[in-house]
Order: structure tokens, then sequence, then C-alpha cells
């Protein structure tokens, strides 16, 4: 059974963006009209998706790697976005015949793609696995004899597609099985058990947007025909989580960071996934263009640090901002009163008493100590 979550929003400011998209697949994409749902849920936010479309039934890259209209569409414009999706059973056979029959032929795509427009960003269409697995094939290959087998084998192959090619994946699979687990009442197959129905579009096409757009499709007002209020929420929410808790795992260029503060320095972590430069402005006037870098402040105040990465060869660009708090205790109240050491580390956060190297002395009263004792 479904369980609503009642969430109360805050008012957020969101860029609105206009993007050109080419969809590459066949009838899993082409059912229900999919990519128009994509847009018409860009649109009831604000934002825009232009599209179009390549996806004769049953074509499998092999056969797209050849179609003369789909690499005329390749080739038409410089598009923000290229999806991919392979015909629904060949990703996931054995890595061996993947790797023959599948892999040279996505190669020949993103070879076009990147042929036409070094900017364009290529997504891999994630599927989903048949409702009973694969009989047609199980008995040669039996791990695709169960929905979960074939669903971790498709999982597999696309991530193995997406992450050599440096492009992003659309989890949609993923979204199918966590919607499966959550309420396996709520049949995202038509007749066949293999196609989608009307529900398993929708949410095919909430993650498409969270992954092209970075934005949780909670709250569209844009829910098909046939498609319940209660329903379409469960499905909305399905696909947001799905892709914005994990846009890494997905390859999703997205800019992000941590930070630990000890004393004057900060330690930052770079979260950052799918990118090509970093660029750090720690808002003292002080910049770096090191993956993670340890910046000292030399006095206290509120700084705001920007990180600012790019990807596609400069083409697409995100940053992030966070605030930071910097204490600095003066020497002088130091020596008003005792205080006693807890423990000393390195710049890594480690305890150590190793010598020739900068170390923080951590005291009891919330001071640190930055010392280099050289022996």
């Amino acid at each position: 059974m479904r369980k609503i979550l009642l969430l109360f929003f805050f008012p957020v400011i969101l860029t609105a963006q206009s993007l050109e998209v080419l969809f590459i697949g066949n009838s899993y994409t082409y059912a229900n009209n999919m990519p128009q749902m994509v847009s018409e849920i860009a649109l009831s936010f604000g934002d825009s998706l232009i599209y179009e479309t390549s996806t004769p039934g049953g074509a499998t890259f092999n056969i797209h790697s050849t179609n003369t209209s789909t690499l005329n569409k390749i080739s038409h414009k410089p598009w923000d976005y290229i999806v991919l999706q392979g015909q629904s059973q060949e990703p996931s056979f054995s890595p061996a015949q993947v790797s023959n029959d599948v892999y040279p032929y996505a190669q020949i795509l993103i070879d076009s793609i990147e042929s036409n427009s070094i900017c364009t960003e290529p997504i891999f269409f994630m599927t989903w696995g048949r409702k009973y697995g694969d009989q047609q094939n199980c008995q040669f290959y039996p791990p695709i004899c169960t929905y979960l087998g074939m669903q971790q084998r498709l999982r597999e192959s696309y991530l193995d597609m997406t992450f050599f090619h440096n492009a992003s994946c659309a989890p949609v699979g993923l979204s199918w099985k966590k919607s499966i687990n959550a309420d396996s009442t709520l049949n995202l197959y038509i007749s066949d058990n293999s196609h989608p129905s009307i529900y398993g579009s929708y949410l095919t096409a909430c993650t498409f947007y969270s992954t092209i757009f970075k934005k949780t499709v909670v709250g569209t007002d844009y829910i098909p025909n046939g498609i319940d209020t209660v329903t379409a929420i469960f499905l909305q929410t399905i696909a947001s989580d799905v892709v914005l808790d994990s846009l890494s795992v997905w390859n999703v260029f997205n800019t992000d960071f941590e930070s630990t503060i000890i004393g004057d320095s900060v330690f930052f972590e770079n979260l950052t996934s799918n990118y090509e430069n970093v660029f750090w402005d720690f808002g003292d006037g002080s910049s770096s263009t090191d993956y993670s870098p340890v910046h000292t402040y030399l006095s206290g105040g509120s700084y705001d640090v920007t990180l600012v990465t790019s990807t596609n060869n400069g083409c697409i660009v995100d940053t992030a901002t966070a605030t930071i708090i910097i204490t600095i205790t003066s020497v002088l109240n130091e020596l008003e009163y005792s205080k006693n050491l807890v423990r000393v580390i390195d710049m890594l956060g480690r305890e150590t008493k190793q010598t020739n190297q900068l170390l923080f002395y951590i005291y009891n009263d919330g001071t640190v100590e930055k010392r280099i004792i050289l022996e």
C-alpha cells in the first residue's frame, strides 16, 4: 500500500532553463509519447524542453549507428543533451556478449555526438527489467531469468557505458525497481510484461526531468489522463529521490562540496561529479584550482566560499556556495587561563605524534594551535 507523506515547502528561487534534447531509442521511449511528458513537466515548472526523436521499433545501438535518420538528427544542431536507449534485452546479456554486440555501437554514436558538438552531454537511458525476466533468452544466460537479475545486468551495462564515455545516466530502471518495491500492485507494465503502461511512462518521464534539470519533480501540475493525484505524487517522489539522492552514482554533472573547520584552517572536500575543471573562491580574496584544497584564513569572520566547476570543454558550468564562520582566539586571551592538550592531528585529521610536518594541537577549551616541530 502506498503511503502519502505531507510535505511543507518553503519558497525557493530556481532559475528557469531552456534545453534542446534528442531522444534516440525505440518503443520503450516512444510509448505513451514519453518525451512529450518530459516537456510538459518542464513547462509546468517554467522550464522549456524542445525535443526531437529517432525511435524506430526494436532498434539497437547497432541499427542506430548506421541509421541515416538518426545520424542526420544528431548533426542537425548542437543539442544540449542526446539520450541513448538501447534495445531492451541486449544490455542485460552476459558481459562478453554486451562487449561485442552493444559497446562498439554505443561508441560509434558517442563519436557522432562529439563530432557534431563537444558541448552536447550524452545521457544513457537505463531501462527496466521485464516483469518476469527475459524468458526468451534466460536458458542461454540464467542471471536474466528473473526481473531482479535482468535489472542488475541492465544497471551494470548502462553504468559501464556512462562512466567509460564520461556521460550521464538516467536511472529509470532503478526508479521502476523502487516503485515496485514500495507498491507492487501499481502495474508499470502493459499486458506483454515488457512495455510501459501509462504509469511506467510517467515514472520514466519524471526520472528524466530530474536527471536533465537536476530538480525535484514533486509538485508538477502535469498529470497524464488516467493517473490520479495520489499515484502521481507517489511516482514523482520515487523519481526525485532516486535521481537527486545519488547524482554522483549516475555521473550527473553536479557541483557540491563539504568543509571541516579546524581553528583558522578549512579542509574542503570536493564532491563534484562528472567534471573537468574546478575553481575555488574562498571569499577572502584567495582562490585555488586544487581538487580538495586546505585554506587558512588570516582573520576571523564570515566567508562565502564558492566552488565553480565545468565540463564538456567548459561548455557547461555549475556552482555551489556555502558560508563558513572562522573564530580565532587571541594569544593574550589564551594566556589568561590554563588549558589541557586533548590530541594532536595532522592535516588529514588523523591523530599522530610524527614530527617534520604541520600539526594541529587541540585543547580542551576548543582552541587550536598550528605547530611544525623539526627534528
